[in-house]
């Protein structure tokens, strides 16, 4: 069967406009959480948003005209490097991944420029593709989930290679729904910390390409899967039984075992039960003892990026054989043990675990690979 590998990738968020700015920024413990005042929003709160000036200086240098959306540029800018050179995109997939697209829209009554399907197309006909884009919404776990839908895509051999790109902005919309459910940190979010106590916000536009093609650098989508437990529709299992069954199904299409992976870069949101979920899922999966990281306490969660973003680190991680350690952390919080890590560690990243879960249920693993 024929394997799908990840390459490049672009990272544009608070920290950098590319992924190496990016990654350096994270190993330096930076993070781009700071209290602003959000419009619409009577207090100041804890969010990760990118500079304006500095958002407005990359569009002029790329010429993206004033008549797109933010959002839609956002993306377009995170795309840019990697098809720039790129001749022909005939029988290229490109997988447009978001939770809320231009949901600002909808405070100008512009339910057209709100429309999804609008704003991937847009995206598909700037860059000249041929194909129909394809959309993942599906909650906090999209943007990993468009990783494993172009995999699927890729071995069946319908297309040449992919272009994923995934992408949240902050809105007075999504704050007040988290706010809603009394799930916002009154501090930078601190996944996994025993003084945890809920979500920050962030935002940001992430590409990558993959391809059949091994390159000395690649790193392989060794084995994934999807399940939804149908929990609730916005809590998470307590028994973590969606996050576990992916776990167990995407190391078994990677013929692989739980002695076998190297880091885990979870989903965690600092959020007092998913972090709970995800540390009974670990041990039931055998991964209590794996060195673990959240890159929310860095970033906040950028929603159907997330996953995206935080997929691109790893593969980094597994080519600079580092292990980042989870910004925020302090004193473990779950009932079950988990090995979060606190300081960077040197380590041959064979085999990595990246988990995504979200409303709804849902539930994503994808185990990467360097053999």
């Amino acid at each position: 069967m024929k394997q799908a590998y990840i390459h490049e990738s672009n990272i544009i968020s608070p920290l950098g406009f590319t992924t190496d700015e990016n990654f350096e920024a994270v190993r330096a413990g930076k993070t781009g959480i700071q209290k602003l005042k959000l419009n619409g929003i009577l207090d100041e709160v804890f969010i990760s948003s990118i500079n304006e000036d500095q958002v407005e200086a990359l569009f002029a240098r790329l010429s993206l005209t004033s008549a797109s959306s933010r959002i839609e540029k956002l993306a377009i800018a995170a795309l840019f490097p990697l098809i720039q050179d790129r001749k022909s995109l005939e029988n290229s997939l490109l997988i447009v991944s978001t939770t809320k697209g231009n949901v600002k829209a909808l405070a100008e009554n512009d339910t057209e420029a709100s429309d999804i399907p609008t704003l991937a197309k847009n995206i598909a006909t700037y860059f000249g593709f041929q194909k129909e884009p394809l959309i993942v919404s599906n909650a906090c776990v999209s943007g990993l989930m468009a990783l494993s839908i172009a995999k699927r895509y890729l071995q069946l051999g319908l297309f040449e290679d992919a272009y994923i790109v995934a992408f949240d902005e902050v809105s007075t919309f999504v704050q007040s729904g988290f706010n809603s459910f009394q799930a916002v940190s009154s501090e930078a979010c601190r996944p996994y910390d025993q003084d945890r106590s809920g979500v920050s916000l962030g935002e940001a536009a992430v590409a990558c390409h993959v391809s059949t093609e091994r390159q000395s650098d690649s790193v392989r989508v060794a084995g994934d899967a999807n399940i939804n437990d149908a929990n609730h529709i916005s809590g998470p299992s307590r028994t973590g039984e969606g996050l576990f069954l992916s776990i167990q199904k995407a190391l078994d299409e990677a013929q692989l075992r739980a002695e076998n992976i190297d880091y885990i870069v979870g989903h965690g949101t600092a959020t007092i039960y998913n972090d709970e979920m995800e540390a009974i899922a670990f041990n039931r999966a055998d991964l209590s003892t794996v060195p673990l990281a959240s890159y929310k306490g860095n970033y906040g969660h950028t929603l159907g990026a997330s996953g995206l973003l935080e997929c691109v680190l790893l593969v980094e991680c597994m080519r600079r054989n580092l292990l980042l350690p989870s910004k925020g952390f302090q004193v473990l919080g779950t009932s079950q043990p988990i090995e979060v890590l606190t300081a960077e560690r040197k380590c041959d990243i064979r085999v990595a675990l990246k988990t995504a879960s979200g409303f709804g249920g849902t539930n994503t693993a994808i185990i990467l690979s360097k053999d």
